[in-house]
């Protein structure tokens, strides 16, 4: 299979529809928000638009143009003070109107509410999943489907059965598998990646049972398969505490997500264009959209979820270009009672945005290498 065509089987037409209406949702409620903190504070925005690129359609509304632009990948938002203006000399000048003229907490209300935006709709779709699909129970692990004619289904397991014990032992929320934490039901992977007898106790009919059975990771040099597909179960809970649930996840996820930040930035730097599954590019993203498009509308949701958190927090790295960055430079001038000069700003921002565009398209190289 030659590069177009495993691209064409990753990336399904269904799946590229996909992406491009949930970059452009998430992006437009990120932009949506930096415009709301901006009028609420009397701060003219001069345009917003709906996609990137050329414009196809526009109208201007309260004061703002709203664009339609041909590219269906996110959008942007143009606020009075945030750019120099031209003087009458045709020289670049540093704004003094806007939202150059907001005090400090002002300026990062403004900054702050983009990531604050995606963050929060990622904690309400989190909380939409929970609710309508139950909380995961990582302690149990619920059999999906078993395989015709399989070991499992000669043992008698069932699809719906429940695991909640391992050789005896019952399955914790959390184990050490290989050196890494992981979720409780990922024991039974390790069980049969071991020779010897086993025993799984099963959930069923509100009663439980015990099947032992003899197993053999490999035969004759092939691997074996029970036959069962299976996830951790599920808990009905509540809206309250689905958003509980939710914000903790929310806080827990967030170092891991800046230890894969901060490995990619490793990898960037010393262009190492090895396969990375933590963090993918935008075809890595397409293609994850694409599979989860074929599945069901709530995997839809899920990526939403993990697209919006992710945009959330890399957003409020300090980097200048991003929100963070600007914010860092807002509270930087703060303390020095002085904003910097429009040439430092500019050098600082430029550093910042050569920066992430040389990360983007690294990343972007990273991902089409994988269909080479």
């Amino acid at each position: 299979m030659n590069f177009f065509q495993s691209l064409a089987a990753a990336l399904t037409p269904a799946g590229l529809v996909w992406t491009a209406l949930i970059f452009t949702v998430i992006v437009f409620l990120h932009e949506l928000a930096h415009y709301a903190l901006a009028r609420a504070q009397g701060v003219p925005v001069k345009s917003f638009s709906i996609g990137m690129g050329p414009v196809f359609f526009r109208r201007v509304w309260r004061g703002t143009e709203w664009r339609l632009s041909l590219l269906p990948i996110g959008g942007y938002v143009e606020i009075e003070g945030m750019a120099p203006v031209e003087g009458e000399d045709g020289q670049l000048r540093a704004p003094s109107t806007g939202f150059a003229a907001l005090r400090a907490p002002g300026k990062i209300a403004v900054l702050l509410a983009g990531p604050l935006m995606n963050l929060l709709l990622g904690i309400g779709l989190m909380t939409l999943l929970f609710t309508a699909q139950g909380m995961p129970a990582p302690d149990r692990a619920r059999i999906e489907a078993v395989v015709a004619g399989s070991r499992a289904q000669a043992l008698g397991l069932r699809a719906g059965d429940v695991i909640t014990g391992v050789d005896g032992r019952d399955l914790p929320e959390t184990a050490q598998l290989n050196g890494q934490e992981v979720a409780g039901y990922e024991l039974v992977r390790a069980a049969l990646n071991e020779a010897g007898p086993h025993t799984f106790t099963v959930l069923r009919g509100g009663g439980t049972r015990d099947f032992r059975f003899e197993w053999q990771p490999t035969l004759n040099g092939k691997k074996q398969l029970l036959g069962i597909q299976y996830g951790p179960d599920v808990t009905r809970v509540g809206v309250a505490q689905a958003l509980a649930t939710s914000v903790t996840n929310t806080a827990q996820a967030a170092p891991q997500v800046l230890k894969s930040f901060a490995q990619l930035f490793g990898r960037f730097l010393t262009l190492d264009l090895s396969r990375d599954e933590n963090v993918s590019g935008p075809i890595g993203t397409a293609e994850i959209v694409s599979r989860a498009a074929a599945l069901s509308p709530w995997a839809l949701v899920q990526v939403a979820v993990m697209l919006n958190l992710s945009l959330a927090f890399f957003n409020l790295l300090p980097i200048p270009g991003l929100d963070g960055g600007r914010i860092l430079l807002v509270l930087l001038g703060a303390l020095r009672g002085k904003a910097l000069t429009l040439a430092q700003e500019n050098a600082i921002n430029f550093a910042g945005f050569a920066f992430v565009m040389g990360l983007m398209l690294f990343v972007f190289l990273r991902d089409l290498g994988r269909f080479f």
